[in-house]
């Protein structure tokens, strides 16, 4: 976990949490008896930026859709989502709050992203909490209720899915991903008594996935008679991953990402996940997305921008970025193949410069498209 210190006038300190958070998204599903709490902790969250509110909401609503199915849990069940993976849910896995068995009739909810428009429609890229790129099958969140009450999964219980996979797949890491960042605001009330307030809102990188250890769920492996990676969800409520980290042997760079134009500046200062500027950069031929969200500190105008972590983008890797802008109710893009540079003699990073410039909706939705066959 790492922390990082604002300090600004009044004596008002904000500590942004980067890490393991156990609450999802607000556009995410959540457990009913956190709403109260979490409407207190919402009046110390910073106000989120119009036009990353604008971006995002865009991007969701025309992002992967909720699925939702009804089962008949007497014994075990099973359903079969639109894109062709399989869920079985077994006796008495799923409990209600206070612990008894839920049975009878059962909504599950389910969210699937498996290519790298979804990825960036729903900003859930692929890479580890260091940085390292993750080539990915899939991302799930599921949830199940009966009627109004949320459930859970029994401990050392689990949900089967299985996945069409080519055999290349045959071993692949799971991972679980939090979406969230904890935010604490210090300062004097009106009684001049020190106070602290706490909230949750969205992370910049999009989620933070950390690989799974349990061994049961840790891996998915491939079915050979049918052709289709199998692993368990051992947890609900939360987002899942079955990715394999790259093969990326070459000698790896920084990458600075320069906005020569149609950069918001507001962009350095949105913590609650809706950052008005945003760049993805898909390697090609891999369902990968990796996003820039490390923004330039203290820029000279014509270098506001974003930079990858340190040493982390492989030399010679050709792919295709993506930038995104919403400045005053206007949308601007520019998507961008290239192949990383070495550093120039003497610098310890290689630069890429962007000028996005204005697209309508339609455009905009096409662009994302289109990232999945780069």
């Amino acid at each position: 976990m790492s922390i990082k210190s604002f300090y600004v006038a009044g004596g008002v300190a904000v500590l942004l949490l980067l890490g393991a958070c156990t609450k999802q998204l607000k556009n995410d599903l959540s457990d009913p008896s956190n709403a109260s709490k979490e409407k207190l902790a919402a009046s110390a969250a910073p106000a989120p930026d119009p036009d990353g509110l604008k971006l995002h909401t865009f991007l969701r609503a025309n992002g992967p859709a909720y699925e939702s199915y009804t089962v008949s849990l007497q014994e075990s069940a099973s359903f079969t989502t639109k894109n062709g993976r399989k869920y079985t849910i077994y006796r008495n896995a799923l409990v209600k709050p206070d612990g008894s068995p839920a049975s009878g009739t059962i909504t599950f909810t389910v969210k699937e992203i498996s290519n790298a428009a979804g990825m960036i429609f729903a900003d859930r890229p692929t890479a580890t909490n260091t940085g390292a790129p993750l080539e990915s099958f899939g991302e799930f969140f599921v949830a199940a209720s009966q009627g109004t009450t949320p459930l859970r999964l029994r401990k050392d219980s689990a949900i089967s899915v299985q996945v069409p996979a080519k055999a290349d797949a045959q071993r692949i890491p799971m991972w679980n991903g939090d979406t969230s960042i904890t935010v604490n605001t210090s300062g004097y009330t009106y009684l001049n008594q020190f106070i602290t307030l706490s909230s949750t809102v969205s992370a910049n990188k999009g989620v933070d996935w950390q690989q799974i250890t349990n061994p049961s769920s840790a891996y998915a492996l491939f079915d050979g008679t049918n052709g289709t990676l199998n692993f368990r969800l051992d947890s609900l409520l939360k987002w899942t991953n079955c990715d394999r980290l790259m093969s990326l042997p070459n000698p790896k760079t920084t990458v600075l990402a320069y906005f020569n134009s149609n950069y918001n500046p507001a962009t350095g200062s949105s913590f609650g996940g809706e950052e008005p500027t945003m760049l993805y950069f898909k390697p090609a031929g891999i369902n990968s997305i990796i996003k820039f969200y490390n923004t330039i500190f203290t820029p000279p105008p014509g270098f506001e921008g974003f930079l990858s972590y340190q040493n982390a983008i492989p030399v010679g890797q050709s792919g295709t970025f993506l930038a995104i802008s919403s400045i005053g109710g206007q949308f601007y893009a520019e998507q961008k193949t290239v192949t990383i540079a070495a550093p120039p003699a003497g610098k310890n990073y290689t630069s890429i410069t962007f000028n996005p410039v204005p697209v309508s909706a339609t455009t905009l939705i096409a662009l994302i498209n289109s990232m999945n066959t780069k």
